[in-house]
This record gives structure tokens, C-alpha cells and sequence, in this order.
């Protein structure tokens, strides 16, 4: 008979080896070796540990105390998922509620050791745990992976297929973008740089693949000089083409596994740079003695956020794709005789069919399909074993995106099924308004998003609520569907390093929303296009150009609340989407897409 360890069994199991190692205090982080948001099924240790399945958050371990650290997007999962695991929850930016920092600053005593797998933490992560730690006398543990000595059936790193993306998409050579880095490796005077995200590596060499869930990037790292670009991957994912292309940009490769021992070999008497927000602190621990290191955001990560004239034109084709395939999606689901009959999967599944057909190769992210009071929780993901059906009452809430060869897609839609309360009415027309604000916001060059988060705020606000988390994010190019720099929220970030200057060609989420714990959830989201506006005698102003073409909702909205202008953004708004939409529709699709894009 198989027995089948519980999660307090393997906490016990982990405190053991803890006890064994001399170390006091262990930390397990949600990442990678390349510092991914989303992870391959290899690396998922903290659902391995604790049963916790969100993308962010940190688990603490000591002998008498287990926690996990999380933010405002999973207050509601977390607290159902590790219930019985033996963590506590620490409900991240919360009054009363300490950072790990501070929590390690209480716990750890003089003279402890503090362990932790430094491949898949980071060096600036490191970094804020030594400083809680100064004058404590204690020790790092960095070079064992106790989750994976207990993880009998742990998957292996899986390794897929990559493929080219093309410069008719990408508006530049792989080449071209390498001397780009050189230049900006030579003002740093860098002789060496250790590029290991791999989303940045990904649109550095114009590869795409499948190594992440949803996220088209390859497992690798890079090396760079001013004489060497070395891949250090599995050849294996690569075809001839691949191969021939890279080789033709200048980049040789090397077996993913040598680059760890390269770091120490290759770093000797060098300058090296590195980003130390994206990098393992193992990286960073095993440079050469002699090595000097410079520490810098990558250049690639300001390259790939402010997105070429080719990129733009492929994000708008992308966009419109994608708005097809939602409006066939709206149009099929008000079209239905029996809604009752439909789960959660069901819509998510028809959706998801909706997009491939409109030509995506893949989700930019697992479908959220949330009916009612499921909607509360912002990353809610329906599953055979617990999902709801719908209802002719309430919101439906959907959270959805694909990757095309044009780009990525991210867009909310919140949709009353049904008769919907007065308070959930109110709810419903301030996100609407806060999307609408920020969207047609005009600003001088140089305007942060950090301080146009309150045009997005401001409206839930003065109903005396807020969401627990920010109004926008980056987004990358057939890349990660969350990526900075650039995201828009309120709270002022650690350092001035976070304030992002807004520039044209960079693409942010619009998605302000309501979340009533029990009771229902309500998000709107587009993406949004930094452009040039108006120059005069105050400089040069910007806008926003919205990229997502889908209508909004407006059985729930009361009209009389919106002001003038945000009549007019929402009117225009929805004239945009049908003029761009309809041709890709059939008579009957492009008939119910004029009726629910009238003025208001």
C-alpha cells in the first residue's frame, strides 16, 4: 500500500534535514534558477511544501514556526490552500504584518545559519536578508536544495522545442541587438556580462519556446564579451534552422549544465556585469576572487520594454486577432438557451478554442473563469474538483490572454449574467470609470507610472475601498505576460530606481477592479500603448493608445454617474472596436457587436 505524504509531513521531514545540516532558519522562494514568475512543475517546491499553487510568495521555516508570506492577489487561496499544512499566513503590506526581513531581523539568534538553495533566490533578495541580519554573527547556507532531497517524485526540468521568431515581427536582428548590448557593456566598462532571465534572452536572440507554462521562452543562460555570445542550452531543443540562424548572429553554444562552473573559470580577473534583481545569488557567490562586479539592471530589460515601430504593429494585429476571438466568445456565451448548464471550465475551455482559432499558439496564462463570489479572489483558477457552474445572477469575471506570433494579449471582462445588487452596480461603474480615466490620461514626457496610478484609484477610492494589489503592468513581446519595469501603483517603491519613466513604445495593463470577500469580484482590463502626443512651449506631452479592442459590459453601469469625458472615452472607445472588428466577424456576430457598441 502507497502511503501518501501529507504537507505536515514533509514540513517534518524538511525540519529534519534542517536539524541535520546546522541550518536554523530555512527559506524556500517561488523561482527558478532565471528568476521566472511562472515555473516549470520542476520547480514548484513552496506547492510541494506547503500546497500553496500561487506564482509569488515565500516560505519560512524553523524548528517551532512555518510561514508563508504572500500578497494581496491570494490572501483568499492562500488561506484555504495551506489550511491543515502546518504555515501560518503572513498577509503581505498588511497593518501588524512583518516582511521576511524583518521576521529573519527577530528570529534568527547569533551565531544561526541561515539556508536557502542560492540558485533560485536572487543576489539583490540575499542582499535585504544580510542586511536584517548585520550584527548577528550569522551564518549563510546557500548550497543545499532540501526540498529536492525529500521530492521522491520530483518531474524533471523539462527541456522543449524553440523556434525562431522572425524579424518581420521583431523589427530587429538578433545581431543587431547583441551590439546594442556591447555598446552598453562598454559604457558600463564591463568586459563580461551573465545574462540569465530568460525572457531577456529570449528577445535578445529572436528565440521563442515552451519551457515555461504559457510563457515561450527556452532554458538557458548567456555569456557575453565583446568577442563571444555563448549559449549555454540543451542543443537538442534546437533544429537546424535554429542553429543555423543563431550561429549566423554570432552566438555558439554550450550544454546548459557547464554554465554554473563557467561562472568561477570565466569571471577571473574581469569586469563583470550582472543584474542583481534577476540573477542567482549563486552567480554572484561564485565569481572569482579577482573579479570586479558591476551591478546594473540588465540592458536588455530597458531595450525590450519600449517596444519598436515593427513590435507596435504587431501587438495592434495581435490585439485585433484576439478581439475576434473574445467577440465570438461574448457572442456565443449570450447566445446561450441553457447558461446554467456551463461551468467555469466550460467557458474557459470555449474561449480558449476561440483564440487558437484566431491563430494563437498558446495562453499568455491560465484562463480565470470566476462566477460570483469566486471573482473575490484575483488569481482564482477553476479545476474539475472544485469550479462553479453559472448563473442568470451576478458577475461572471474572465481574465484572459494568448500568445500570437504578433504578440501577447491580456485583457478582463466582467459580464452581469443576470440582475446584479445596487452596491455591485456602484462597484461596477467605478472600475469602469477608473479604467476609463487612466486610459485617456495626457502627460508630460517624463510623467512616471507611479504617479498616474491615482487617475485608475482615485474613483474606488471614494467609495472608501481599494484593490490590494497595482492597477497595471508591463507586458513583454510574445514574452512574459507580466513584465517591467514599467506598472502602474500607488505605493512608492523601496528605491528611486522603481520610478519608471513612462516612454513611447512601452505597453502597461489598464485593470483597476473591486473584490468583496463572499460576494463577488469585478475587473476591466486593456492594454495600453505609451505614444507621442502634442509638443509646445511645456515639452512634450503623451498619451495612451489602447491596444485591446473588445466591448465592455454595460448592463451593470449607471450611465448617469460617468462624467462627460468618460462618456465620451467609453463612446469612442467602442466605435474604435467595432470599426476594427466587425470585418473579421460573420453577419450575425458583426449585428450583435454594432448593438452592444451604441453610445451610451
Amino acid at each position: 500500500m502507497e502511503l501518501t505524504l501529507t504537507h505536515k509531513d514533509i514540513l517534518q521531514a524538511l525540519r529534519t534535514k534542517m536539524q541535520l545540516a546546522g541550518i536554523d532558519v530555512y527559506v524556500i522562494p517561488s523561482g527558478d534558477f532565471h528568476g521566472s514568475e511562472y515555473l516549470s512543475d520542476h520547480f514548484r517546491c513552496m506547492r510541494f511544501v506547503s500546497g500553496f499553487t500561487g506564482s509569488a510568495g515565500t516560505l519560512v521555516i524553523t524548528p517551532e514556526e512555518a510561514w508563508l508570506w504572500t500578497d494581496g492577489r491570494y490572501f483568499i487561496q492562500a488561506e484555504r490552500q495551506i489550511a491543515g499544512s502546518g504555515f501560518g499566513l503572513m498577509r503581505m503590506a498588511q497593518a501588524g504584518v512583518p516582511t521576511v526581513e524583518e521576521y529573519l531581523k527577530d528570529t534568527v539568534k547569533d551565531g544561526q545559519t541561515l539556508g536557502f538553495d542560492g540558485r533560485v533566490v536572487t543576489a539583490r533578495l540575499v542582499e535585504a536578508w544580510e542586511k536584517a541580519l548585520e550584527g548577528k554573527n550569522a551564518k549563510l547556507a546557500a548550497g543545499r536544495d532540501l526540498v529536492g532531497e525529500i521530492w521522491a517524485d520530483r518531474e524533471p526540468q523539462d527541456f522543449h522545442d524553440a523556434f525562431i521568431l522572425e524579424e518581420k515581427y521583431t523589427g530587429e536582428s538578433a545581431a543587431d541587438k547583441i551590439a546594442r548590448v556591447r555598446a552598453e557593456m562598454e559604457k558600463a566598462g564591463a568586459d563580461l556580462y551573465f545574462l540569465t532571465s530568460l525572457d531577456d534572452i529570449a528577445w535578445l536572440l529572436n528565440i521563442r519556446g515552451a519551457d515555461l507554462p504559457h510563457t515561450p521562452v527556452v532554458f538557458g543562460f548567456l555569456e557575453i564579451t565583446a568577442e563571444k555570445c555563448i549559449f549555454y542550452c540543451r542543443p537538442d531543443v534546437l533544429n537546424g534552422e535554429v542553429k543555423l540562424y543563431l550561429q549566423a548572429q554570432g552566438v555558439t553554444l554550450a550544454a546548459y549544465d557547464l554554465f554554473w562552473s563557467a561562472v568561477p573559470a570565466k569571471s577571473r580577473g574581469k569586469h563583470v556585469l550582472y543584474d542583481p534583481a534577476k540573477t542567482a545569488y549563486r552567480v554572484k557567490a561564485d565569481l572569482a576572487p579577482d573579479a570586479a562586479k558591476i551591478e546594473a539592471v540588465n540592458p536588455t530589460t530597458l531595450m525590450k520594454c519600449v517596444k519598436n515601430k515593427t513590435e507596435q504593429e504587431s501587438m495592434r494585429e495581435a490585439h485585433r486577432k484576439d478581439g475576434i476571438a473574445m467577440v465570438k466568445w461574448l457572442y456565443w456565451l449570450y447566445n446561450q438557451a441553457d447558461l446554467e448548464s456551463l461551468s467555469e471550465i466550460d467557458v474557459s475551455d470555449y474561449l480558449e478554442q476561440c483564440r487558437r482559432d484566431a491563430g494563437a499558439f498558446d495562453l499568455s496564462f491560465d484562463t480565470i473563469a470566476a462566477m460570483g463570489p469566486n471573482a473575490a479572489m484575483m488569481h482564482y483558477k477553476a479545476t474539475p474538483e472544485s469550479h462553479a457552474m453559472l448563473k442568470r445572477e451576478g458577475f461572471l469575471l474572465v481574465d484572459s490572454g494568448g500568445q500570437y506570433k504578433d504578440g501577447s494579449t491580456d485583457i478582463t471582462r466582467t459580464m452581469a449574467l443576470g440582475p446584479v445588487t445596487e452596491e455591485q452596480k456602484r462597484h461596477y461603474t467605478a472600475v469602469l470609470k477608473s479604467m476609463l480615466r487612466l486610459g485617456a490620461a495626457k502627460f508630460l514626457k517624463g510623467c512616471t507610472c507611479y504617479f498616474l496610478d491615482i487617475l485608475a484609484r482615485g474613483p474606488v477610492w471614494d467609495l472608501g475601498i481599494d484593490y490590494r494589489c497595482g492597477t497595471g503592468h508591463g507586458i513583454g513581446f510574445v514574452l512574459n505576460v507580466h513584465e517591467g519595469p514599467n506598472g502602474f501603483r500607488w505605493s512608492k517603491p523601496a528605491t528611486m530606481d522603481g520610478l519608471v519613466t513612462l516612454e513611447a513604445g512601452m505597453v502597461t495593463t489598464d485593470e483597476p477592479g473591486v473584490y468583496i470577500e463572499g460576494s463577488h469580484g469585478i475587473r476591466i482590463e486593456n492594454e495600453l500603448l505609451c505614444v507621442e502626443d502634442e509638443e509646445n512651449e511645456y515639452g512634450r506631452f503623451m498619451r495612451f493608445e489602447h491596444l485591446t479592442l473588445c466591448p465592455i459590459d454595460l448592463a451593470a453601469l449607471i450611465p448617469e454617474e460617468l462624467s462627460p469625458e468618460e462618456r465620451r472615452a467609453l463612446n469612442a472607445y467602442h466605435a474604435m472596436v467595432y470599426e476594427r472588428l466587425h470585418d473579421g466577424l460573420t453577419a450575425d456576430e458583426a449585428a450583435w457587436l454594432r448593438k452592444v457598441t451604441q453610445p451610451v
